[in-house]
């Protein structure tokens, strides 16, 4: 038989996709990979239906439908304070995955480096790698968050932790941060801006949660900053702000040069995304900012309902500025590989998390993740379960816990 492709070598299956499948084995509450079990807007959920029958039912232009990209792009020039042509500089995916893994292809060369911060979503290093890039991992200091100016300089001169390596051609930026909930600040930002500048890369940047920034907090969109819409592709999709994860509608915003080269690949990937879903999804792009106001309200009161379970159940945790994930420290447990806890959380106590170690180029065990996208009474059952983990982990035998 031949072989198969070297450059797949180093992947394994995604661990949240995993602890899914875990989860529905053990009957658990799924709290480990990130979608809602409540529905989308209402008027949502009737566009859809009127679509069904109405249609279209065929291709739409292969970088989306005109009037979708026009709603698109009057909803993101208002809210990014930058022009926007829907025309000129957006392309819809199926899903924000393509749309990072088609702004990959379209700017990084095999051999180039590729700056990810850790912890990280697990796709940015498969993305790399598939595109013949190198990650180069820059850390994140805990519990802020934050990075060393003089590490992240180093790693665009390509003399990155690790050692020396090729000189990167782009940084990926998730902000708000999917796993730990980090809103970099404006002079992060900027430092970022700089560096791009100085050393000619490209940012490209995971913005998913833009909706889900809770106060103080604010959200800056990195291609609003001086110079940077020139070198940025911002990517994003509808799937957290309209609840809507299982459409697959994503998008990637960027100058004319780079958006061609974006519409090539994606043209090969995937032709184009769902006709019927683009039509439908209008009627959210042009939901009042009320919407969003009820939005980050709607997070915000799950976000604290949450902590609150993880208070009692004796976990601590980082708090999420953003996005609607928390990573728990399970230190007092002890086990020493959060892959076994998480397993053993999910049988045993029957809620899924996803380990920590999944996310960070350090080696990093006593973290593990959760999110908080449900019903208050999905939380609140959550949380019952996780205040007996003490409980039973004595039962058990294992390490007794503090208190």
């Amino acid at each position: 038989m031949p072989e198969t492709s070297s450059r797949t070598a180093g992947f394994t299956e995604s661990v949240i996709r995993r602890m899914t499948r875990t989860a529905l084995e053990a009957g658990a509450i799924n709290l480990s990979q990130g979608f809602p079990d409540f529905d989308p807007p209402a008027e949502l959920t009737a566009a859809l239906a009127r679509t069904a029958g109405a249609g279209p039912h065929q291709y739409a232009v292969t970088w989306g439908a005109a009037n979708f990209r026009a709603a698109l792009a009057a909803k993101q020039s208002r809210l990014m304070g930058i022009p926007v042509d829907g025309d000129k500089h957006i392309t819809v995916t199926c899903g924000s995955t393509e749309a990072m893994m088609a702004a990959m292809m379209s700017v990084v060369n095999p051999g180039d480096g590729v700056i990810v911060f850790s912890p990280f979503y697990e796709n940015y290093g498969a993305d790399a790698i598939l595109s013949g890039a190198e990650p180069v991992y820059v850390p994140l200091e805990p519990p802020e968050f934050s990075f060393d100016r003089d590490l992240l300089r180093r790693a665009f001169q390509g003399r990155s932790v690790s050692g020396t390596g090729p000189r990167p051609r782009a940084l990926i930026l998730c902000n708000p941060s999917n796993p730990s909930g980090k809103v970099f600040s404006r002079e992060e930002l900027l430092c970022i801006a700089e560096l791009a500048e100085e050393f000619d890369a490209w940012v490209i940047t995971d913005e998913v949660y833009e909706h889900i920034v809770y106060r103080p907090a604010e959200h800056v969109y990195f291609a609003s900053l001086p110079g940077m819409a020139e070198r940025t592709i911002s990517c994003s999709s509808l799937s957290k702000t309209y609840s809507i994860t299982g459409w697959r509608l994503g998008y990637t915003i960027a100058c004319e040069e780079a958006t061609g080269a974006i519409r090539k690949v994606h043209d090969f990937l995937t032709v184009g995304a769902a006709a019927p879903l683009m039509e439908a999804a209008v009627t959210a792009l042009a939901f009042p900012d009320s919407y969003y106001s009820e939005l980050l309200a709607s997070y915000t009161a799950k976000r604290d309902l949450f902590l609150r379970c993880l208070d009692n159940a004796g976990l601590p945790y980082v708090k999420p500025r953003g996005a609607y994930y928390v990573l728990a420290d399970i230190s007092a447990f002890d086990r020493g590989d959060d892959t076994r806890f998480c397993e053993w959380l999910a049988r045993e106590v029957k809620v899924a998390a996803v380990p920590g170690s999944s996310f960070f180029r350090e080696p990093v065990n006593h973290l593990i993740r959760f999110h908080f996208a449900k019903k208050e009474a999905t939380l609140l059952a959550a949380g019952e379960r996780l205040s007996e983990l003490k409980r039973i982990w004595k039962k058990r035998g294992y390490r007794a816990v503090p208190g």
